[in-house]
């Protein structure tokens, strides 16, 4: 994903605002990269601490010096990222930064800089230990936070951090964006709901997760058309055992959500983005009939996923549930 394009083109003066900070020497401690669900947050994030440690910056990071393609690769020393998205942060992981920032930066700027993807998703305990690192900062040690909902993160937090508040994008301007990189229409449509970066909806329309996930759900409703019997064999032997780390997961039920919007649209006379879903959409309308509270029902399974819940129980109550309305 070409982040620095990226931001670039629809974040300008963020990219500005840190460029100006790098060129007076005025580099924040801490930022808190603030946006919506689907926005790049962790990718820029990591762009950001690249630029601080890459051996050539002009001023951000040159991307092709050997600082730049470790940390690309996840192997350098010196830059450490927590990902909330992955599971809750925990009070062990702020400690493992502590501690490893004790020491002295292996690269010769001295600099050693911590990411934490979603902060919102991080433990009381962790919480408390990552304030008292945010109030006491080493030297050349910066932070990079990121979330996508700042009304869960602590004033505490907020108030020790600069803020960098990415601006909403026009879902028409990223579907059409990704097109023009060659995504073709349907998954443009579907992907815009999740991610507002036509780079990144390019890599993941051509992601082999995307591309099973899609024809999982495409055989999950044609076994819906069946009956709970064959939709629950399904489940048993082509979701539960399939779809196991909380990324595919919650691709899953994203997908899921946004097809049976789409049903639900076509059950209402409206336009319908998965053009060739059209047909088992005509045979489920009629016999699903609460498909909205079947959105929420999916919605609500989301919320689930940030409490380690097991997914293979998880599938099995979503699908039972779901043909219960039949």
């Amino acid at each position: 994903m070409d982040i620095k394009n990226y931001l670039e083109n629809y974040q300008k003066n963020i990219l500005q605002t840190f460029i100006n900070a790098i060129n007076n020497k005025r580099i924040s401690h801490a930022y808190l990269l603030s946006g919506e669900n689907g926005m790049p947050l962790k990718e820029s994030a990591i762009f950001f601490a690249k630029s601080l440690l890459c051996e050539h910056p002009n001023p951000l990071a040159c991307s092709s010096c050997e600082t730049c393609r470790k940390i690309d690769d996840g192997s350098y020393y010196d830059l450490l990222v927590l990902d909330g998205e992955d599971s809750k942060i925990k009070k062990g992981d702020i400690d493992k930064i502590e501690s490893q920032f004790d020491k002295t930066a292996l690269n010769n700027k001295g600099i050693m800089v911590y990411i934490i993807n979603l902060v919102e998703n991080m433990m009381p305990a962790a919480v408390n230990s990552l304030l008292k690192f945010l109030e006491e900062p080493g030297e050349n040690v910066f932070a990079f936070l990121t979330t996508e909902n700042e009304s869960k993160v602590l004033p505490t937090i907020l108030s020790r951090t600069q803020i960098l508040h990415f601006k909403i994008v026009k879902k028409e301007l990223i579907i059409n964006d990704a097109i023009n990189e060659g995504v073709n229409l349907e998954d443009a449509l579907i992907l815009s709901n999740f991610y507002s970066n036509p780079s990144q909806i390019k890599l993941i329309s051509e992601s082999n997760d995307y591309i099973l996930i899609k024809k999982t759900i495409s055989e999950l409703l044609e076994a819906l058309d069946e009956g709970m019997q064959e939709a629950m064999y399904f489940t048993s032997k082509n979701i539960d055992p399939v779809f196991k780390s909380n990324k595919q997961v919650k691709l899953f039920l994203k997908m899921l959500s946004t097809i049976f919007k789409d049903m639900l649209s076509y059950k209402l006379k409206q336009p319908i983005l998965v053009k060739s879903f059209e047909n088992i959409y005509t045979n489920l309308v009629s016999k699903l009939p609460n498909i909205d509270k079947n959105v929420m029902l999916i919605m609500s399974m989301m919320t689930k996923l940030d409490y380690n819940v097991n997914t293979s129980l998880l599938f099995d109550h979503l699908i039972y549930s779901i043909c219960e309305e039949c």
